[in-house]
């Protein structure tokens, strides 16, 4: 039985650690806050993330960094993607040699515009083939119910990629395996942003005619940034493309969705993120990170342009309609 260490114990932080524990794996979840870990460990709950929802009693949680880390054989970081580089400094000393590293994280690092497993091998000092990638359609409150879905787990290295995926194979949850790291990872990051599209349409009032031809060039522009970057075009034909794309897009549970439809009904960016609880989604911070990659490898992606020009205030909602519908036509 593998031992499993997770770092972050938000929503999907938490969530994993549960699938972890219900798949046989001895899982230690790290939380910030000294006592948010003590409920966990004494109430089997995160009331914080997960709405009271009841947690596996065997699953551990610390404040303690080093605790958590003790001895594991799977490390799973699962901290907002902006914040991977400077958390992973403070614990790169406490990593156990040859540890497997997962992301759980869907992001582009902006200024590097480095995706997470690149900086998690930068900062770790370890190769990309001991770095692995979990994506799909994973909306955190839905696997916590344990309603039945199925991801994808990246490694180049597939002995590494199998072990990750018997950790992680619970009755309600089952893993495939991909070698293509990439792919995996821009599907999870750029889904982000066209979610946040498809939920400001919705907020505009527009019905599933929208929502389904964003969904489908949103996927057009990130297979297009994919291949450029070396990536499987099938992929995006996946669990961690399409699928992915659909889950985040449609459904409410969405932070992207969600936030993106506040925008959409003429919210600004700081109201909607107080109305958020001050968590901004990831795609507001991917549209820079995601069109600044697009750029260096020559890519044409509209919508995160768009989307990135939303964001950072220079055009509103409707402006943003109007800039994609008055593109010059050309074929499919």
């Amino acid at each position: 039985m593998s031992r499993a260490a997770v770092l972050g114990a938000g929503n999907w932080g938490t969530t994993f650690a549960k699938v972890l524990v219900d798949s046989g794996t001895e899982t230690v979840l790290w939380a910030r806050r000294p006592e948010l870990a003590e409920v966990i460990s004494r109430e089997h709950v995160n009331p914080d993330y997960l709405d009271g929802l009841p947690l596996p009693p065997s699953l551990r949680a610390t404040a303690d960094p080093a605790e958590a880390l003790y001895d594991a054989e799977l490390v799973v970081l699962a901290v907002p993607s902006q914040t991977l580089r400077d958390n992973l400094t403070r614990w790169v000393h406490l990593l156990p040699p040859g540890a497997t590293l997962v992301s759980l994280m869907k992001g582009i690092e902006l200024g590097t515009v480095k995706r997470m497993s690149e900086v998690i091998s930068e900062v770790a000092g370890a190769d990309l083939d001991r770095v692995a990638v979990v994506s799909g359609p994973n909306l955190a409150g839905e696997i916590a119910r344990e309603q039945p879905t199925a991801t994808v787990v990246a490694c180049t290295d597939p002995d590494r990629a199998a072990q990750l995926q018997l950790a992680c194979t619970a009755p309600y949850f089952r893993p495939y395996t991909n070698a293509d790291v990439i792919g995996t990872e821009l599907g999870g990051a750029v889904k982000n942003v066209i979610a946040l599209a498809c939920g400001m349409a919705a907020g505009m009032g527009f019905g599933n005619n929208t929502i389904a031809s964003l969904i489908t060039r949103g996927l057009a522009e990130t297979s297009r940034l994919g291949v450029a970057l070396g990536a499987d075009p099938m992929t995006f034909a996946g669990l961690a493309g399409l699928g992915d794309l659909v889950a985040t897009c449609a459904s409410p549970l969405s932070r992207n969705r969600s936030f993106g439809e506040r925008l959409g009904k003429g919210e600004t960016l700081e109201q909607a993120q107080q109305a958020t609880h001050g968590q901004v989604a990831e795609g507001v911070k991917s549209c820079r990170s995601v069109l600044d990659l697009a750029n260096r490898h020559g890519v044409e992606v509209p919508i995160t342009k768009v989307m990135d020009s939303v964001c950072n205030g220079t055009v509103g909602p409707e402006q943003a309609v109007t800039l994609l519908m008055s593109r010059s036509t050309k074929s499919e």
